[in-house]
């Protein structure tokens, strides 16, 4: 017994030098990027709706990276008209590729590995819903497949079918790799979608529009790749329910800057049907995330606690700023308990009343 403590033990301190010399190699890219001045990270402001055009917008909330605690501002605007928010000014090619670096892979690679692995059941409950509708698809594409944990859980569901992911970052060849994915597919679906014409009988993109440029364009990418009668599933967060609104920027799924825009259901129930899909499911209750009052109260320590070490950072916090954070997310363990218990036994139950569901799901044929 003791051996397997001090081996593991060993690893952690081994893992914890890797990472360290990992941030040291990364910091002169990552100050030269913040030295070129972060205006480049950004679009112009828009005066109208990405969506419907209209001129009627609102701020809806500003916010910083309350995750990797990245520099730079982040504002998400609403539409009065139909209810489209989206980031605005939003994030250009190199903002994407600076606030995406080292999220999903790289330093957080392990981490975030880590926490979708963890999430078969859910997985699984998102596959689920399709057997209704098609018992054993041929083939399914899944963008935005990540690391392909979805895929190497929905093989139980579906046992025969053959499952490829897409995605732009590295984790889709790690996917490939690791057995989770029959093909890994590395680009833009927009870009991609011609050569996949009609390839498929299911296409999911589970908390994947909201991360788009264009989720107009990625919508018809997927009609392009469905053959007909096949299925689109999709999953994202709304951004009308009760949290969003209550918890304003300590409300998790607005992840910023990543999260682009956040599509009302009636709007994509709309879109789908303009596009000649029929919609066949929509869910609430289902698709809600245990994450609300548990992410709320983690990014609030996370925003008091000194910053762990990181790339972007000027240079290393010392060792007293260290255990000041350990001290905080100590002392928080509690109040994460109860969030956790709170949202899985008390907001989850009820999630389908009240507008307390944190994000829909979609089923929708293309005819």
């Amino acid at each position: 017994m003791s051996d397997t403590i001090e081996d593991a033990e060993h690893g952690k301190r081994s893992a914890r030098a890797d990472r360290a010399a990992l941030v040291t190699a990364l910091r002169p890219r990552y100050l030269a990027d913040v030295a070129e001045g972060t205006e480049r990270f950004f679009e112009a402001r828009r005066t109208d709706c990405p969506w419907c055009g209209s001129h009627r917008l609102r701020r809806r909330l500003s916010t910083i990276d309350r995750f990797q605690r990245k520099p730079g501002r982040f504002t998400l605007d609403r539409c009065l008209e139909c209810r489209h928010v989206f980031q605005n000014p939003r994030l250009s090619g190199a903002g994407l590729e600076y606030y995406y670096r080292d999220f999903y892979d790289g330093l957080g690679e392990r981490d975030l590995g880590n926490i979708f692995a963890g999430r078969e059941k859910t997985y699984r409950q998102r596959a689920e819903p399709l057997r209704r509708f098609a018992p054993s698809p041929r083939n399914w594409l899944d963008v935005g497949t990540g690391h392909g944990h979805f895929c190497e859980a929905a093989r139980a569901v579906f046992p025969t079918t053959s499952f490829d992911g897409l995605d732009f970052t590295d984790g889709v060849e790690l996917a490939k790799r690791s057995g989770r994915v029959d093909r890994a597919i590395r680009g833009a679906f927009t870009e991609l979608s011609e050569e996949l014409a009609e390839s498929y009988d299911a296409v999911s993109m589970y908390h994947y529009l909201e991360h788009s440029t264009d989720p107009r364009a990625e919508l018809r990418a997927a009609r392009r790749a469905l053959r007909p009668g096949g299925h689109l599933l999709i999953e994202v967060p709304d951004a009308e329910c009760l949290f969003a609104r209550l918890f304003g920027r300590w409300w998790l799924p607005w992840l910023q800057p990543q999260h682009l825009h956040f599509v009302p259901v009636a709007n994509l129930r709309a879109e789908l049907s303009r596009l000649g899909f029929t919609v066949v499911v929509e869910q609430h209750r289902e698709p809600h995330d245990t994450v609300d009052l548990l992410g709320a109260v983690w990014l609030l320590l996370n925003a008091v606690a000194p910053p762990e070490d990181a790339p972007w950072l000027k240079r290393r916090p010392g060792r007293v700023r260290w255990l000041a954070r350990c001290a905080v997310l100590l002392a928080g363990v509690p109040a994460l308990i109860v969030g956790t218990v709170l949202d899985r036994l008390v907001i989850k139950p009820m999630a389908g009343r009240f507008r307390l569901a944190n994000a829909y799901r979609v089923i929708a044929r293309r005819d």
